[in-house]
């Protein structure tokens, strides 16, 4: 072995390390920006964490069993809204339900928000499905404004095959309201 040989060996090692840890850095950054979505993408598919699905309408029609629905609201100090959940409604699992929450616009200009939601029991989440509700998107109230603000859902009824969920008689869908980010 040569001394000339010797610092190409360690120069083409060096680069090849340093290539495959660049490699590596960028893949975890990729994975960084992608996390949020793909977490995201994972609960809307696995109904985890509560989150709840959307459907155009229900084709499995209803069966007996009867579920209370139970509502909530929460609105962030930095949103100047009250918003007034529906009360409780009953029926048949795989009936189609229209609720309403009733928003008012406390502040003295035009607010825009948008409202994130879960449901509870979170492993119930994976049947809960909405065909139209003012979650999809952001609503914006005028000064001292007060909308019905809709949301028309149903049960899957393929709840009543999941054995974990045969002593649940109601599920609560909780909406949290924050102002839009332009808002804030």
């Amino acid at each position: 072995m040569t001394d000339s040989t010797f610092p190409g060996r360690y120069h083409k090692g060096n680069l090849r390390l340093a290539v495959i840890l660049s490699g590596i850095v960028a893949g975890m950054i990729g994975m960084a920006y992608a996390a949020v979505p793909l977490y995201a993408l994972f609960c809307q598919v696995t109904g985890y964490d509560g989150t709840t699905q959307v459907a155009d309408a229900n084709p499995k029609g209803t069966i007996a069993r009867e579920m209370t629905v139970g509502f909530d609201s929460n609105v962030d100090a930095g949103l100047a809204w009250t918003v007034k959940p529906s009360r409780p409604v009953t029926g048949k699992i795989g009936e189609v339900t229209t609720v309403n929450y009733v928003a008012t616009n406390l502040s003295d200009k035009s607010v825009t928000g948008t409202a994130i939601f879960n449901v509870v029991p979170e492993t119930a989440g994976i049947y809960f499905n909405k065909i139209e509700c003012f979650c999809f998107s952001e609503q914006t109230l005028k000064p001292g404004e007060t909308v019905e603000m809709p949301v028309t859902f149903f049960i899957d009824p393929d709840l009543a095959k999941n054995e974990e969920l045969d002593t649940i008689r109601q599920i609560t869908l909780s909406y949290t309201f924050y102002a839009s980010p332009e808002e804030s």
